[in-house]
């Protein structure tokens, strides 16, 4: 039986990053059936569209200002802060300085995965 995931060892110069389009992209740090890390870099002004999905994310913010929504409650988080969704939780955010988010997810997205 073939292993799902990544290998051990990622090296950023080495891992692609998926163009999202309206100043977001993601590289897929690492995963398993169970877990993901995934980077996102948004431009000032980048808008990470309300959206919601039966994965519970943890999301850590390594560089920047953002305004977050998560299920209708809304707080500005900057560098050092962390976010955390329940399952079909709806979230989303608004960059509000360049900045970056490492974002955590159980189960896997598969969905992120290229066929």
């Amino acid at each position: 039986m073939e292993k799902t995931g990544s290998k051990s060892f990622i090296f950023a110069a080495e891992t692609p990053w998926e163009e999202l389009g309206g100043g977001v992209k993601r590289q897929i740090l690492g995963y398993d059936g169970q877990l993901m890390a995934v980077k996102v870099v948004f431009e000032k002004g980048a808008v990470g569209a309300p959206h919601h999905h039966y994965h519970s994310q943890c999301t850590y913010v390594a560089k920047g200002k953002f305004e977050f929504t998560i299920d209708g409650e809304t707080h500005i988080v900057s560098e050092g802060d962390s976010l955390f969704k329940t399952p079909d939780q709806p979230h989303g955010c608004v960059c509000l300085e360049e900045g970056m988010l490492i974002d955590m997810f159980s189960p896997m997205r598969a969905d992120f995965l290229k066929k």
